[in-house]
């Protein structure tokens, strides 16, 4: 694999960041979202990861208070199955430890088990269901915890 780097996602990435929301998300956020979680949400911080300067993938976190919660992580799909979402997640584990978080939590979906198997490898387990969590399918979303 080429040289990896994960860094703070800027105003630049955007662009990029659409391409990889759009073809890994069936109901993706539109760049209002992502200018938003950048520059007006105080508790947001936003990384990509890539390689040779080529942005691959990106994750949210926003820490409030002791809480931590993933809003989204996605790897252009030519790239996955690579070990960028293990870094990824990892590092933002890392970011949310840094920042005072003693506890993880995301939404999954059910019929996400590659997802699913990720966030167990780093201690998250499941805690809860939300049904029709998701608005393209209504499928339910499980919540997933871990104690940092």
């Amino acid at each position: 694999m080429a040289e990896t780097f994960i860094r703070e996602m800027t105003k630049e990435d955007l662009e990029k960041i659409m391409e990889i929301e759009n073809a890994s998300f069936a109901t993706p956020w539109d760049l209002s979202a992502f200018i938003n979680e950048l520059y007006e949400n105080e508790y947001a911080t936003y990384y990509v990861i890539g390689n040779n300067e080529q942005v691959v993938g990106y994750c949210g976190l926003w820490v409030v208070f002791e809480a931590a919660q993933i809003t989204n992580i996605a790897i252009m799909p030519n790239y996955r199955g690579h070990k960028y979402g293990d870094k990824l997640f990892s590092h933002a584990i890392k970011e949310a430890r840094i920042k005072g978080a003693t506890e993880l939590s995301l939404e999954v979906r059910l019929s996400n088990v590659v997802a699913q198997k990720l966030y167990r490898k780093f201690g998250l387990l499941p805690v809860g269901l939300r049904k029709n969590y998701y608005q393209d399918n209504q499928e339910d979303a499980i919540v997933m915890w871990v104690k940092l």
